[in-house]
């Protein structure tokens, strides 16, 4: 019997295709080691994204198919991940404490977008990776309520830079943190984005390797000024498949796509309404949208959500899905989504700003 090598391995480990980067993992060079000792074989992947819950799957599928090639008799499978910064817009320079800023946008609002923001926030958490949300709607800021730490005020230890507050093992920050839940930002548009800059820049993050940025909908000053002036790794576009916010969320993609700012995905909230009573399916506000909207646009479907009237009631009272049932096929789904979000940003660019040494000119 001929001795089994190291190609015959990669070769089968090539036949396996990563459901959420959608390559196979030699081509996203998440194999890094393999030792071929006579029948015995040792595998070591390394992946770009945060996946807890599926290390036994890859584990599995990987060790069947290398214990399948003649000659092995048994394959240990090492799986981690490390999450690299990722490339931003040219001009500007990564915020400090923070690897990678995901926007998530929507058109109009009413779409979910800032449950979906706060969940996937949480699944990525759940998944392995150090995680931050900002909620950027100044006008209507939500995340204090959802994360359930309203009535909560940041420190602040030098009277310059705000701590993050922390629920969930989330860091977070929000204008609904610093005034009172009733009072109205009767701000006009340049108090408004000088706010969101503050507001980023003046928290102390923490290693944050996804900082997720819950925008308000539309695309005004606060999404322009997150396109300037904020370093943004990517963007994921909320939407329902009803005509009508599609048409308002093909503007946001669009915007993105100007300001050089890459699309991860689409998410289709409200998808589709099971009847808690008699479990009839029905599409209330249309079919496939979001999955058209994709492939006209050339971007990735990365999930579709059910109109669910729990997702509703655990945002509401502090204590969203991914965190209030942990194990259901809800926070399943949001899990699935961020993993796959993810994945797709591992596919870009790496950034190298913090290899490069600060030059400081000093007059002697």
């Amino acid at each position: 019997m001929a001795d089994v090598t190291q190609s015959q391995v990669e070769a089968a480990i090539k036949e396996y295709i990563d459901p959420f980067s959608e390559k196979d993992l030699v081509a996203t060079k998440a194999i890094k080691n393999i030792e071929v000792n006579g029948s015995a074989v040792k595998v070591s992947v390394t992946l770009g994204y945060p996946a807890k819950s599926f290390v036994e799957t890859l584990t599995n599928e990987l060790k069947s198919r290398i214990e399948g090639i003649d000659g092995v008799d048994s394959a240990d499978i090492s799986v981690d991940w490390k999450i690299a910064a990722h490339a931003v817009q040219k001009t500007l320079k990564p915020i400090e404490g923070v690897k990678n800023i995901i926007a998530i946008a929507s058109g109009k609002g009413g779409v979910g977008k800032s449950t979906t923001a706060v969940n996937l926030a949480l699944a990525l958490s759940a998944e392995g990776a150090t995680v931050g949300i900002l909620d950027a709607d100044i006008y209507g800021p939500s995340q204090p309520r959802m994360l359930g730490v309203e009535g909560g005020k940041p420190e602040s230890d030098d009277g310059q830079t705000l701590e993050p507050m922390n629920s969930y093992h989330i860091q977070s920050m929000s204008i609904g943190f610093l005034i009172d839940a009733e009072t109205p930002m009767i701000w006009r548009g340049p108090m408004v984005t000088q706010a969101l800059e503050q507001l980023l820049k003046d928290t102390k993050w923490r290693d944050v390797d996804y900082l997720i940025v819950d925008l308000p909908p539309g695309t005004g000053d606060i999404q322009l000024t997150l396109a300037q002036k904020v370093p943004v790794s990517g963007a994921v576009i909320v939407t329902t498949p009803q005509d009508i916010a599609l048409l308002d969320a093909r503007k946001g993609l669009k915007m993105f796509q100007k300001v050089e700012v890459p699309v991860l995905g689409i998410v289709e909230n409200m998808s589709i309404h099971i009847c808690s009573e008699c479990g009839h399916e029905e599409h209330i506000f249309g079919q496939g949208g979001g999955m058209a909207m994709s492939d006209d646009y050339d971007v990735d479907f990365l999930g579709a959500l059910p109109l669910d009237m729990s997702i509703r009631v655990s945002t509401d009272d502090g204590k969203p899905s991914v965190v209030a049932d942990p194990d259901s096929r809800i926070s399943e789904i949001y899990r699935d989504i961020a993993r796959r979000t993810a994945a797709k940003l591992a596919l870009h660019g790496k950034s190298y700003a913090s290899k490069f040494p600060n030059i400081v000119i000093q007059n002697n």
